[in-house]
């Protein structure tokens, strides 16, 4: 097992170098001419953004002291966001390269043919036989025959011949085409529209230059889509056992806040107002509230605190909290007013809410424990499940419930990670049925790592039950 897990880390780590390597040659050698301070900085850069990266990870699972976390996280979470989308970014470029360079020799050679006939590609013949240097003859055509000079024709009068004229550097003949190959084997000559830099420089300076700009674009929209709150996403779920009485109850489903050294106080309070802004019968903090020690994030969650719901808000923990001490959190969030479902059930007027410990406690003797949240409940009432982990869908389905709500997935968050996502749980977001059972995925109010979204915005759901009775 242990040879196992080296070679596994060994293998991520040549893939990481490998990609850096790439990244590097692309952005900041292939952009060169020669070795020199931009090649060093470059490398310096890649580097220290990964040092920063892995700092940022080690210091917040290691309990660092608060202060350095968030001095490391920003850095180091934006770095990791970054170096993917320029890694994309790049790979793109290999396709628009050889277009490029194409499109540019196209031009050189056209130009080369003005240069050499004077005259346009697509000018037809006429055009050409109609473009006479000065002090040339008219050339001879079919409708004027060439008529040699007789006795009977008087001589023209004898004039001085002027002496050779120095040749004109603009005529043809004066130009030469300078074919010198550039370091890199492109031509460099006049002949191209590119003489300096050379064609293939040039190319990768555009393709890097645009790869930047696409990148750092990407990530910047992304992390300003984080921190400007999550939306209010709605959708409508109708239950064959849940009462008329019940219809159109609004359950607020928030999941992955992820409070931490980047998202603070302000977002927990962006949260907040959110969800009480949509007035739902019902609140439903699904896990990964934290990313931290009560102690470091107390203050951070306070706003919860301001949470309205008629029938009041509920918590269950997801596998973030097992790394931060899940049973100060517990506790925590039932002073600041939520109630934890601990593999617990209430019975509201119309319906069963049931919630289950995530599947990382079961390493502190705290996993979900079915039997004890939902075995000795009426099955002919409604059944609402709350579990953070849409892989425990399979359990809520022997157990008979209606409804599983669950985040954990982020919706993938980075794109492409949503196929990563996707290979690791049945549902990454939205509703689906299992069965009898639905299971509504939230992509998440916040963000882990690197305070960004691609492809993956960030939401809080109001689930509207239905009555099929109604």
């Amino acid at each position: 097992m242990v040879v196992v897990f080296v070679l596994a880390a060994l293998l991520v780590v040549g893939v990481l170098v490998t990609a850096n390597w790439y990244v590097w040659r692309r952005l900041f050698r292939d952009t060169t001419r020669a070795p020199g301070p931009v090649r060093r900085i470059g490398a310096a850069v890649i580097a220290g953004g990964w040092v920063l990266t892995v700092g940022a990870l080690v210091a917040e699972r290691a309990g660092a002291p608060f202060w350095l976390q968030r001095v490391l996280a920003w850095p180091g979470f934006l770095w990791l966001a970054l170096s993917l989308y320029l890694l994309l970014a790049v790979l793109a470029g290999e396709i628009v390269r050889p277009l490029l360079r194409r499109y540019l020799e196209r031009r050189a050679a056209a130009r080369q043919a003005r240069t050499t006939t004077g005259v346009e590609p697509s000018a037809s013949p006429a055009a050409a036989d109609e473009r006479i240097p000065a002090g040339t003859a008219p050339p001879q055509t079919s409708d004027t025959p060439y008529a040699p000079q007789t006795s009977d024709t008087p001589d023209a009068p004898d004039t001085p011949k002027a002496p050779d004229a120095p040749e004109s550097p603009d005529t043809p003949s004066s130009r030469t085409t300078d074919t010198t190959e550039g370091a890199d084997g492109s031509d460099a000559g006049a002949a191209s529209p590119l003489a300096r830099p050379s064609r293939r420089l040039f190319v990768s300076r555009v393709v890097a230059g645009a790869a930047a700009a696409a990148a750092v674009g990407t990530v910047g929209h992304g992390t300003y889509g984080v921190l400007s709150g999550p939306k209010v996403k709605r959708v409508t779920v109708p239950l064959a056992r849940l009462p008329r009485a019940a219809h159109g109850f609004r359950i607020a489903v928030v999941s992955d806040i992820h409070l931490g050294p980047v998202l603070g106080r302000g977002f927990a309070q962006r949260v907040v107002d959110t969800i009480n802004s949509t007035q739902p019968d019902l609140v439903a903090v699904v896990g990964d509230l934290v990313d931290g020690s009560v102690k470091d994030l107390g203050p951070a969650a306070a706003p919860l605190s301001q949470l309205k719901a008629r029938h009041g808000a509920y918590f269950v923990t997801g596998n973030h909290e097992y790394f931060s001490g899940a049973e100060q959190w517990v506790a925590e969030v039932r002073r600041l007013g939520l109630l934890p479902l601990e593999n617990a059930r209430t019975e509201l007027p119309h319906f069963d809410l049931a919630g289950v410990n995530d599947v990382a406690g079961e390493d502190e003797g705290q996993g979900p424990d079915y039997a004890r949240a939902l075995g000795d409940r009426d099955r002919s009432r409604a059944c609402v499940l709350l579990a953070h982990q849409p892989v425990q869908i399979h359990d809520a389905v022997d157990h008979g419930v209606d409804l599983q709500l669950s985040g954990h997935t982020h919706g993938g968050q980075l794109w492409p990670g949503n196929l990563i996502a996707g290979a690791a749980n049945p549902t990454v977001a939205g509703l689906e049925r299992y069965g009898d059972t639905q299971l509504y995925v939230s992509r998440g109010a916040g963000a882990w790592g690197p305070p960004t979204r691609v492809g993956a915005p960030s939401d809080i759901t109001v689930i509207e039950l239905a009555s099929r009775k109604a």
